[in-house]
């Protein structure tokens, strides 16, 4: 048993490099041990948890929303099974599913932040756009300090064809995460479709002297030409 938890423990905390090399295989390694200590300790929740992260890495979304389920018949108020339950039915184009989840999370702890913002996306997914907007003003409103708030925000403004409040969106999550070049392409990007060239290439520009790397930005700034 003991050689089992350490063994399970070093398969856990692998280098990155040793991750990349052991890939599938070692996930497969993983939960064949985990299995093993299910079946000794079959009443423990962080086992089970540990199994059903890596079907999620296996792409087993059945069996880790099967795991998942477990773990809440075992303990109905665990916010980490009903969170990754709601995003493996998401994956699995499951909506509904994952809306509930998410909002049993946010009827326990309604500041919760990544259910919020999951179950916005589960709503975009649906095609409730009414509700999505509520949803990412709530968001922002309630974590006025998040860039990923804002960020998330704007990109449905952008999908939406909202491109000035995106602009707007995108400059407060550059406000507050000056360092995240994604942000930035995502402005230069909207700019660009408000055929505001010189504006885009001035926030490259801008970036570029705030220490962004150059090359972050090597195919915006040909097309800002």
């Amino acid at each position: 048993m003991q050689f089992l938890v350490v063994l399970l423990y070093m398969m856990m905390v692998a280098s990155p490099v040793e991750a990349q090399v052991n890939t599938s295989q070692h996930w497969r390694d993983s939960l064949a041990v985990l299995n093993d200590l299910i079946r000794r300790e079959p009443l423990s929740v962080d086992l089970r948890l540990r199994k059903a992260a890596v079907n999620i890495e296996l792409g087993q979304l059945d069996y880790a929303a099967e795991e998942y389920g477990r773990v809440l018949e075992l303990d109905p108020d665990n916010l980490t099974a009903l969170y990754f339950r709601a995003y493996v039915y998401n994956q699995e184009r499951r909506f509904d599913l994952a809306r509930n989840d998410y909002e049993a999370i946010l009827s326990r702890v309604p500041r919760h932040f990544e259910a919020q913002l999951g179950l916005a996306m589960v709503k975009r997914q649906m095609g409730r756009t009414t509700e999505v907007v509520d949803d990412l003003n709530q968001l922002v409103q309630m974590f006025p300090d998040s860039a990923v708030a804002y960020a998330a925000r704007a990109g449905f403004e952008r999908e939406q064809q909202k491109l000035e409040l995106a602009l707007y969106d995108w400059d407060e999550a550059i406000r507050l995460a000056p360092g995240n070049a994604e942000f930035v392409v995502s402005k230069v990007d909207v700019l660009l479709m408000l055929k505001r060239k010189k504006e885009a290439r001035r926030e490259i520009e801008s970036a570029i002297r705030r220490g962004l790397p150059r090359g972050a930005f090597r195919d915006w700034i040909e097309r800002c030409r």
